[in-house]
């Protein structure tokens, strides 16, 4: 394995183990980021079951996004993700934005589903 490959699974652990310990029994908000989508799901970790997810892949959104992989695509999948994870019966989250640093895509996604009523 690269070092590069290496050094981001070794955040994505630090990142992961903060939040279990601060999670206090919320489900987890996960983020994928790649170079042409953003994929976002709401796990529940005690049951291992995804409860929703949203990605720019997703057919409710190709009309709309010009590409995958801005900000204006992120912030319609976290508008996306906010509505689903509501419709599941799911207000509160930890947000998991894995080993990528909280500015760009990962941050417009974010706030959009703030926006659209998850708290975290």
């Amino acid at each position: 394995m690269s070092k590069k490959a290496e050094l981001f699974q070794r955040r994505q652990r630090r990142n992961r183990h903060a939040i279990k310990a601060r999670a206090s029994g919320r489900l987890r908000l996960s983020v994928f980021r790649s170079s042409k989508h953003i994929y976002v799901q709401v796990i529940d970790d005690g049951a291992g079951r995804t409860l929703a997810a949203a990605s720019s892949a997703d057919e409710a959104l190709k009309g709309k996004l010009k590409t995958g992989a801005d900000k204006a695509a992120a912030s319609e999948v976290g508008k996306l993700i906010a509505v689903r994870a509501i419709e599941a019966g799911v207000k509160e989250v930890v947000f998991d934005r894995g080993a990528y640093m909280f500015h760009g895509r990962v941050k417009a996604l974010a706030d959009a589903a703030r926006e659209g009523g998850l708290s975290f």
